[in-house]
């Protein structure tokens, strides 16, 4: 089965991107496509503005079994009215309170203005604190509602990109919160989301992935145990490896030594070598060069008694020079601040990018798998994405329990800017969407075409 992924636009040449532009108006929502650097392109949006007034086109992008009503009374977030008229309302002051980036005090003085509520800074603060529950099952709500939308029919399987950022309190020295996120690279948005403090660590264990999924992630998520999970939920891992943290053997069943067999990775400027490795395989343990310059290894995990050895394929590929030279002043740099000794080893391996992953050979080749893993970059930029538009890095909270209704907030009006981004292209000049309407845009186009 062939693997076919389709760039999304934003990772289109420039010239094929999408060039619209759009400003208020009644499109429901206010949004920008600028030109970043000459290369990119980024959203904005006055996420308050619409907040304030386009509120009922924002709730019809909640997914239709969500009835705020019944979940706020059941999660007892929303008792009785007093100075918030409805469930409605206090969904409207949370996302203002935490996307505004505005005190309670502010986001009170703004619903009594705007005709919202009548609360003070202290009854605020009660009825925030209460709404955590309630946010986070309508978060999960909405994730599962995106999780569950069929991938586009040009890709074959989804791939889904897994990750994790921090979020410090006010005057807090290390992290208090992480948030897990996994990210269809496909539709680039947020399918999946979870709010744990500093304990929580990463891991693809607590991800939930559908069959036939690929999952990209970085090396902190090389372990057996996410591993093991991955593969039980008939999905495929893409991970990155360091030359230390995940034991491998032959398919022989025998210790299969990293370092040994990156030193049989033939370097791109150097043909001489390219064409020696392919003819000469005696220092690959169970492996082969491809006609680039990537080496590919046939292993498995090393089984214990709770986790079974996984079939896998370790593909590595040689740095330049100059990313090589970097990359070890910078592992240098880093140890000596910390007052550790760096492993001669480390500095060995940091020559070489490598990644494991299960996916068959007749699925997808060692050259494209590490060009398919240069896209786990997309999460990276999510976040960054967020933390600009949404302030996902700001946190004015330091209750606990304000600070997870803040952050459950700010997902909730990611999930959102995700669902609308996705619909630029169909807009309603009449301000609002059918919720029920499917169109064929491949007959709409040919028949136009006619």
């Amino acid at each position: 089965m062939n693997i076919q992924i389709a760039p999304p636009a934003t990772l289109l040449p420039p010239r094929q991107r999408p060039r619209w532009r759009g400003g208020r108006g009644g499109i429901g929502a206010n949004l920008r496509l600028d030109r970043v650097n000459g290369d990119g392109y980024s959203w904005h949006m006055d996420f308050r503005t619409d907040i304030d007034e386009q509120w009922g086109y924002l709730l019809s992008f909640l997914p239709d079994d969500v009835d705020l009503a019944r979940s706020a009374k059941e999660t007892k977030a929303f008792v009785r009215a007093r100075g918030v008229r409805s469930p409605d309302a206090l969904l409207r002051l949370a996302l203002a309170y935490s996307v505004g980036n505005m005190s309670l005090r502010e986001t009170a003085a703004w619903a009594k203005a705007t005709g919202l509520a009548d609360v003070s800074d202290v009854a605020l603060l009660n009825r925030m604190r209460s709404a955590s529950s309630w946010l986070g099952q309508l978060l999960g709500k909405m994730l599962a509602s995106q999780a569950d939308r069929v991938p586009s029919s040009a890709v074959a399987r989804r791939v889904c990109l897994v990750d994790a950022t921090t979020i410090s309190c006010p005057k807090s020295a290390g992290t208090d919160w992480r948030i897990h996120v996994r990210y269809d690279l496909q539709r680039l948005s947020i399918i999946g989301a979870e709010l744990t403090d500093a304990h929580g660590g990463e891991t693809l264990a607590r991800h939930s992935v559908g069959e036939g999924d690929i999952v990209i992630a970085d090396r902190a998520y090389g372990s057996r145990r996410g591993l093991d999970h991955i593969t039980k939920l008939g999905a495929d891992f893409l991970v990155r490896l360091t030359w230390h943290n995940l034991p491998l053997v032959t398919v022989d069943g025998e210790p299969f030594d990293i370092l040994q067999a990156l030193s049989t990775v033939p370097s791109a400027s150097t043909q001489d070598g390219l064409q020696q490795a392919a003819s000469d395989s005696s220092g690959c343990v169970n492996g082969r060069v491809t006609e680039f310059p990537v080496g590919e290894f046939f292993v498995k995990t090393a089984p214990t008694k709770d986790y079974p050895a996984i079939e896998c394929r370790l593909i590595a590929v040689r740095k330049s020079d100059v990313k090589t030279k970097a990359d070890r002043e910078r592992i240098l740099r880093n140890n000596s601040k910390k007052g550790r000794q760096t492993d001669p080893r480390t500095l060995k391996a940091a020559a070489f990018t490598f990644v494991l992953t299960s996916l068959l050979a007749s699925e997808i080749s060692a050259a494209d798998a590490l060009a398919l893993y240069r896209f786990r970059w997309q999460i990276e930029l999510a976040f960054k994405r967020l933390k600009s538009l949404l302030n996902l890095d700001v946190l004015l909270a330091r209750d606990q329990q304000l600070a997870q209704t803040a952050l459950y907030a700010k997902l909730i009006a990611a999930v959102l800017v995700d669902a609308l981004t996705a619909r630029f292209v169909d807009f309603s000049p009449w301000g609002f969407r059918f919720p029920k309407c499917t169109v064929d845009l491949d007959l709409a186009c040919s028949k136009n075409a006619d």
